[in-house]
């Protein structure tokens, strides 16, 4: 193993098939997570890392907060979706009034018990996993516990190897399509809310049982651009301190787009991605777009 991947492996851990940062949690925070109490209308947004998370929680605590914001215009988002395995404002969950709404990252099996018996809602957003692999990189290479940057070359190796915080994104989508209808799940992909962002929030806003008129679906839809959001210091994570993200490696949100992939990927390396991507996902029936000017594959 080179020193790039031993230094990655050094920030975090591996619990029960999954992979944490292990200055943010612990075995025992993610254990105790089966017994939380899920209440009716509770909603779980659940992602792999770099899929849209920021993204969603945006239009979300949009959707929720009415357009928004009034007079909670500084409440950033992680407050209003604080996430289950990494509580870093160690937020009493069960002091919060509901609705409440959850962040996550967790493979389907470590969720709270109680949304397989059909209590709370769950909305998981994909991307596509080129796309998530050149963000990861991106992302890896700001958190403040690594010493040393990280190489492409090595972190292709440690995605496609499952050995990244996160653990395997293609056991991570794998394990929740499978297991949908155990769950009260909605699928939405990264590339469908870049190529229809008003649909995607009109679905989402369904899902929930939020009832909004056309102009504040305007509003919802208007502040979650990524323009905006770059811009907004509740929901660009601009509050995270400096033990948590290096700030002067990178931004919490970079670019936001659908196909940077190919600016990254070689033509051997896209190939070798290809290769593991067919054996790993191809009785799946999940189709991703690659770029926004084409329609999934059949």
């Amino acid at each position: 193993m080179d020193q790039d991947a031993l230094d990655v492996n050094n920030i975090s851990f591996e619990h029960k098939g999954a992979y944490f940062a292990s200055w943010l949690t612990s075995k025992q925070v993610i254990d105790a997570i089966e017994d939380m109490e899920v209440r009716e209308d509770d909603v779980f947004l659940v992602t792999y890392p770099k899929s849209g998370t920021v993204w969603t929680q945006q239009i979300l605590s949009l959707i929720f907060n009415e357009g928004h914001r009034n007079g909670t215009e500084q409440t950033e988002n992680i407050d209003r979706m604080p996430w289950i395995e990494y509580n870093i404002k160690n937020v009493d969950f069960t002091s919060r009034p509901s609705p409440r709404l959850f962040t996550s990252h967790l493979p389907h099996y470590l969720m709270p018990s109680g949304l397989r018996s059909g209590m709370g809602k769950i909305v998981y957003v994909c991307r596509n996993p080129k796309d998530v692999l050149v963000s990861c990189y991106y992302f890896v290479n700001t958190l403040a516990p690594l010493k040393h940057p990280v190489n492409w070359e090595t972190t292709i190796e440690l995605f496609m190897a499952g050995t990244v915080i996160g653990g395997s994104w293609f056991d991570h989508i794998r394990g929740w399509y499978t297991h949908k209808k155990d769950f009260n799940i909605l699928f939405v992909t990264f590339e469908e809310m870049k190529k229809d962002l008003r649909s995607a929030v009109k679905k989402i806003c369904t899902f929930v049982g939020v009832n909004l008129d056309e102009k504040e679906i305007d509003t919802v839809v208007e502040k979650a651009t990524f323009k905006n959001m770059k811009h907004d210091p509740v929901s660009n994570y601009k509050f995270l301190s400096e033990d948590v993200v290096d700030k002067s490696r990178g931004d919490f949100l970079r670019k936001g787009i659908v196909g940077d992939w190919k600016n990254m990927m070689t033509v051997s390396q896209c190939e070798r991605f290809d290769k593991v991507y067919r054996e790993k996902m191809e009785d799946l029936p999940i189709k991703f777009v690659w770029e926004l000017n084409e329609k999934p594959a059949p």
